[in-house]
């Protein structure tokens, strides 16, 4: 799978989605690990069938096996926390104060990078709407010198990877409906 091959997926009315992956995909901002994670976290995050199977076949030509795991990792504790923060921010100060009693062991030592991890997880943070994660996740890149513009990039790549998994998810819901109105 590559990236163009996901872009032929993508109907004409999303187009500008067709030419914001080429874009990103070429975006030279990030390092290549920090780009392809976030592609790869990401599309991890949509439940997107397709877009899961085009990232990781494109971020496996790109970054090693350890980031690949450190991507999945990323997406899988970020689908924890960000539930679990946003729901903490949003109770205020008596939930604020709680420990949270999960374990979170992978954002000590995720096996790559951490400042790259931090990145995946600000992606994912940002896809899921938990701005108390990205917020955090921010703070740290940022103290570390990683700068807005590559914050923003990270974003960027979250919210098209975002958008392309809803309108293949929209375009197999109305194929379905096609087929049934048809039979």
């Amino acid at each position: 799978m590559t990236i163009e091959s996901l872009q032929e997926m993508i109907p004409d009315y999303a187009k500008d989605l067709r030419l914001n992956l080429s874009t990103l995909a070429g975006e030279e901002i990030l390092n290549a690990q920090q780009k392809w994670g976030t592609f790869y976290a990401t599309a991890l995050s949509t439940g997107n069938a397709e877009v899961i199977r085009t990232m990781e076949s494109v971020a496996a030509q790109h970054i090693t096996p350890e980031a690949m795991n450190a991507a999945r990792s990323a997406a899988s504790i970020m689908a924890m926390n960000n539930v679990y923060y946003k729901f903490a921010g949003m109770m205020g100060e008596a939930y604020q104060t709680m420990p949270a009693k999960l374990r979170m062991n992978v954002i000590g030592n995720p096996g790559v990078d951490k400042i790259d991890f931090e990145i995946w997880s600000l992606a994912v943070s940002a896809m899921n709407g938990c701005q108390f994660c990205v917020q955090a996740h921010e703070a740290k890149v940022i103290a570390h010198g990683i700068t807005r513009e590559q914050v923003q990039a990270s974003v960027r790549i979250a919210a098209v990877v975002n958008a392309v998994a809803a309108t293949l998810n929209a375009e197999s819901v109305r194929g379905a409906q096609s087929m049934a109105a048809a039979a």
